[in-house]
């Protein structure tokens, strides 16, 4: 079980129902790890709650704070969060990289998948290619589905809608490969470019995608990531309706892959922190609610009395 431990500001310490030396493990709500949330008292704790509170009820802002503070603690670079400080543990940096591992493989997947669109006949490359398109609809798939666990959304509701759409677009792609595609020989990429009715089975995986990329886009706004968003249900909608030639068609699915291969290659640029967020959200998250009603109480307390 691997742990990591969150210091609360001495502002909480005192907040009932909760005692000054209790130490609560919690479980993430944005992964399976287990988390020991640790409340100092106020005579030990050498932090203060200096963030401004940019809440709402039931609603927290996308994107990640910046940093307001910055300690060492065991070595590491502490951030102060809406909650309290929190520090990057070496499983949070194994998450993020399997979390962009997983962009990769999906953005490459693709990449590779749709080249065959631009191959001519005969080419040598697309026969290869074409020979493996389930292959590389599955690695895809499985990348995308593992970012989708490992993302981290403030908004647990968010995040499980996606992993949801993902599900039902797998349940889809293989209801329609084995019921549709496969008894006539086909790839299941092949039959939805020629049968478009298709895309409301395996349109689900793409939406999930699209929920994605548009996170993506919001919390740090991103330019390609913004693009990919309209991008990729436009390209379905038209192949689906059949409102589109194939010239639109192909330029708006050229657009995608180069869109998504600056997307997923940019991940690497970002600290490791932004794509974590703002760990001390998460802490509060798993916390039941009387507790989450006492901190919030607290906070108004503390921000009242700063306001004097």
């Amino acid at each position: 079980m691997a742990t990591a431990t969150v210091l609360l500001p001495s502002a909480f310490a005192t907040a009932p129902p909760i005692p000054t030396t209790k130490t609560l493990p919690i479980r993430n709500a944005s992964s399976s790890k287990v988390y020991l949330l640790r409340f100092p008292s106020s005579s030990s704790s050498s932090y203060s709650f200096s963030s401004k509170l940019t809440f709402r009820k039931g609603l927290i802002k996308c994107k990640a704070l910046r940093e307001t503070s910055r300690d060492s603690f065991n070595g590491r670079t502490v951030y102060q969060g809406v909650y309290g400080p929190w520090a990057v543990d070496p499983s949070d940096v194994r998450e993020v990289i399997l979390y962009r591992i997983g962009l990769v493989t999906a953005a490459v997947s693709f990449i590779i998948a749709a080249s065959t669109a631009f191959l001519p006949d005969g080419n040598i490359l697309a026969d290869i290619v074409k020979q493996d398109l389930d292959l590389f609809y599955a690695l895809g798939t499985g990348g995308l589905g593992l970012s989708l666990y490992l993302i981290h959304i403030y908004v647990t509701e968010i995040k499980q809608t996606l992993q949801a759409l993902w599900a039902f677009g797998v349940i889809g792609s293989l209801a329609t490969y084995f019921s549709l595609a496969q008894p006539v020989g086909i790839s299941l990429a092949e039959y939805v470019v020629e049968n478009p009715t298709a895309v409301w089975f395996v349109g689900p995986l793409f939406a999930a995608l699209t929920g994605l990329v548009f996170k993506e886009g919001l919390c740090y706004g991103k330019l390609e990531a913004g693009l990919l968003t309209f991008n990729i249900p436009t390209v379905l909608l038209g192949h689906l309706t059949g409102l589109m030639d194939d010239g639109v068609k192909l330029g708006l699915l050229g657009s995608w892959m180069a869109l998504f291969l600056v997307f997923a290659a940019r991940k690497f640029t970002q600290p490791i922190k932004d794509d974590i967020g703002d760990k001390s959200i998460f802490m509060f998250n798993a916390l039941p609610e009387r507790e989450k009603k006492a901190l919030l109480e607290k906070l108004e307390q503390q921000k009242l009395i700063s306001e004097r």
